[in-house]
C-alpha cells in the first residue's frame, strides 16, 4: 500500500484549479491548496516541486512515453505517422477529462507565467521527439523540423479539441491536424 491516499495528485489538482479560478493565481499559496485538498503542504512538495508544476501532472511521464513510442514504431512507418501514432495512442485519457483539461487552459490562458511553463514543457517534448526520431535514423535538421511541427500540431489539435462544439474526439483532432500538415508538405 502506497504512503499516500490513491487519487493525492488528483486531488490537489482540482483544489488548486478551483483556488486559481477563485482567487488568482498570484494570490494562492500552497498551503491554501494543501489544505483544500485535505492534505498537508509537506504532501504538496512530495508530489509537484511548485505551484505551477500543480497543472503539469504526469507531463514528464507523457514525454517519455512519446519518446519511447515514436522509438518502437515500425521502420517502414513515416517520421509523421510515427509521431501520430504516439499522440493518438493515450488519447481516449484526455478525452476522458475534457471539462478539466478546459479549466486548466483557462488557467494558462489567463496566466503569463503558467505560459511559460507550458512553452518549457512544449520544448522538452520536441526535444524528446526529435531525440527519438534521431534514433530511428532520421538526421538533422529533418530530425528537428519533423519534432517541431509535430508539437505544433498536437497543440493545434489540443485548441480544436477543447473548442469543438461537437465535442469530437482529442484522436479525430490529432489525426486531421497530421493530415494538413501531410498535405500541406505535399504542396510546398
Amino acid at each position: 500500500m502506497g504512503r499516500w491516499p490513491g487519487g493525492t495528485q488528483e486531488r490537489l489538482q482540482e483544489a488548486a484549479i478551483e483556488l486559481f479560478t477563485e482567487r488568482g493565481y498570484e494570490r494562492t499559496t500552497v498551503a491554501e491548496i494543501a489544505t483544500r485538498a485535505g492534505l498537508t503542504e509537506r504532501t504538496f512538495y512530495n508530489h509537484f516541486a511548485d505551484k505551477r508544476e500543480v497543472l503539469f501532472p504526469g507531463q514528464d511521464r507523457f514525454i517519455a512515453e512519446i519518446r519511447e513510442a515514436v522509438t518502437a514504431a515500425p521502420p517502414k512507418q513515416s517520421p509523421l505517422d510515427a509521431v501520430l501514432t504516439a499522440f493518438t495512442a493515450g488519447s481516449n485519457w484526455f478525452d476522458q477529462r475534457r471539462k478539466a483539461a478546459q479549466r486548466r487552459r483557462n488557467l494558462l490562458d489567463a496566466h503569463a507565467e503558467l505560459r511559460e511553463r507550458e512553452r518549457a514543457k512544449a520544448a522538452a517534448l520536441g526535444e524528446a521527439i526529435a531525440c527519438a526520431l534521431r534514433a530511428r535514423g532520421l538526421s538533422d535538421p529533418a530530425a528537428t523540423l519533423t519534432a517541431a511541427v509535430s508539437v505544433a500540431a498536437h497543440q493545434l489539435a489540443a485548441a480544436r479539441w477543447l473548442a469543438d462544439p461537437r465535442r469530437g474526439t482529442l484522436g479525430h483532432h490529432l489525426r486531421a491536424a497530421f493530415e494538413d500538415l501531410h498535405h500541406t508538405a505535399r504542396t510546398w
